[in-house]
């Protein structure tokens, strides 16, 4: 046995309770004794998925065919069965569960049940029987009816929620039935004909003629694989769909509520608080609420360098907790911080002055908390030695790449693509004499070039003409960057053609 305290929560009614609780939202209540299901496709036809207790009572089975079940029970109801639906919302309870311990998944054995690693979270509610009962209250005010046992392992755990007493506690395994294994029918169809039964018969056998005879059964089908996880000689991880975030605060209410905003600051600082002793800053922060009907409403933050700064964490959502959707109010709320980076303490100068890197990420946090993280960027060099690729936009406070700028003087504006422009010549390869842009003459007073830029062959186009750029000076003083494609003659199209690429100040 292991140290690990597993939880299996069982939701036997799952599919059809969401089934019955769309019919209300729609206005369409059902008699309780009107004998409902909801199927399946199947390999000969439709088959029974799920049914109402008054189906149950007269005699419906799951997994039996719809028209099998009809001549039985005329009166039933027959609806398709929502299972993409089931699944997704089995997957936002799963997340909903992590009120009471960070590892929780769907289990998809039977379709319709949750798996939660507690260990050392049950001290949070009391200890395991308040757990347990915490649970259950819990998915009965959603409208869940369920079964819970908590045991040191998966199987057990799953086992015990099944087949055993109601709200189990490691209890004794060994007379449930063999299908408490997690095994298929066939397989336990198997075992019954051999007269293995229970559990406890199947582990008293030797291992060596089990495993002789389920030697080519895949794992999920070996009764000794599925004993072994049981028993704890095998691990089976609770390998929740993305890790729990290291620093967490969380602040648990008396009753629900539907603004956040009094209990942020507090959470910030509890994260805050954790965050140095481990010597760590957030970069990414995630604010949750749970919400009474089992659903959970999240909005997430980034900082442009780790910080701990509890005031300045809690500024980062002060324009954001409107977007949270309270629904009928939340009871739980938690402020995570997924990603984070070592922030160790540091003194800036002797005389204990503000750290100017600090000040400037925290206005470019404030800036991007206003405007959006996309308006704020920086621009960085490229090793280009193409004018519209020797820069590149990026995060504001991104490390710029270790080149060297361009040595000639550039142009303080490109435009964002060049404009073509008609010139007028002086000489035949010389530079132009007048040029016309966007319906303006401008008449060259000076100039200086040409200074020329070939092709990138190793990512242009075969066939791309090289440039010839010109500084450029009309009557008035403006200056301008302008460049001839091509020259006559060179095999790689008709005659050179003339842009503006850029002014210059």
């Amino acid at each position: 046995m292991t140290g690990r305290r597993i939880v299996s929560i069982w939701l036997p009614q799952f599919p059809m309770e969401r089934w019955q609780k769309a019919q209300e939202a729609r206005g369409e209540v059902l008699p309780d004794d009107m004998a409902v299901a909801l199927s399946v496709e199947g390999a000969h036809g439709p088959v029974i998925h799920a049914v109402n207790r008054a189906a149950h009572l007269a005699g419906v089975t799951v997994g039996a065919r719809v028209a099998d079940m009809r001549a039985l029970c005329p009166g039933l109801t027959v609806a398709f069965a929502d299972t993409e639906g089931d699944r997704a919302a089995l997957h936002r309870l799963a997340l909903w569960a992590r009120r009471w311990c960070p590892w929780t998944v769907a289990d998809g054995r039977d379709g319709h049940g949750l798996i939660l690693d507690t260990t050392g979270s049950d001290h949070l509610c009391g200890g395991e029987e308040p757990m347990l009962a915490d649970m259950e209250a819990a998915l009965s005010a959603l409208g869940h009816s369920s079964r819970l046992a908590l045991a040191p392992t998966w199987g057990a755990a799953w086992a015990l929620a099944r087949f055993g007493p109601v709200r189990a506690i490691s209890a004794d395994t060994a007379a449930l039935p063999v299908a408490a294994l997690r095994l298929d029918g066939e397989t336990v169809l198997l075992l019954n004909r051999l007269g293995l039964r229970s559990i406890g018969q199947l582990a008293d056998l030797p291992r060596l003629s089990l495993a002789r005879r389920f030697a080519r059964a895949a794992p999920a089908q070996n009764p000794l694989i599925r004993l072994d996880q049981m028993t704890g000689q095998l691990p089976e991880p609770v390998s929740a769909p993305d890790a729990p975030p290291v620093f967490r605060a969380d602040a648990r209410l008396a009753e629900p509520i539907f603004d956040p905003t009094h209990h942020l600051p507090g959470l910030c600082t509890t994260l805050s608080a954790e965050l140095a002793k481990a010597g760590h800053g957030a970069r990414r922060l995630c604010l949750t609420v749970y919400r009474t009907d089992g659903e959970t409403s999240r909005i997430e933050a980034a900082c442009a360098a780790p910080s701990r700064d509890a005031a300045h964490l809690a500024f980062l959502f002060r324009d954001r907790l409107e977007r949270i959707n309270p629904g009928f109010g939340f009871d739980l709320i938690s402020l995570e911080a997924p990603a984070t980076e070592a922030l160790g303490t540091r003194q800036t100068d002797l005389a204990g002055g503000v750290d100017a890197g600090l000040e400037l990420s925290h206005l470019v946090d404030r800036l991007a908390a206003r405007f959006g993280r996309n308006a704020l960027t920086q621009l960085r060099p490229v090793a280009s030695h193409i004018p519209e690729r020797a820069e590149a936009r990026a995060a504001p406070l991104a490390a710029a790449p270790d080149i060297a700028p361009a040595q000639t003087e550039r142009p303080q504006r490109l435009l964002d693509h060049p404009e073509e422009v008609r010139v007028l010549y002086a000489v035949p390869e010389g530079p132009p004499a007048q040029f016309q842009w966007r319906r303006r003459s401008f008449r060259v007073a000076r100039y200086q070039g040409p200074e020329r830029i070939a092709p990138e062959w190793w990512q242009d186009k075969p066939g791309t003409r090289l440039r010839d750029y010109f500084k450029v000076e009309d009557e008035a003083g403006h200056r301008f960057w302008l460049y001839r494609e091509g020259l006559h003659d060179d095999g790689r199209g008709g005659d050179p053609r003339w842009f503006l690429h850029g002014m210059f100040a």
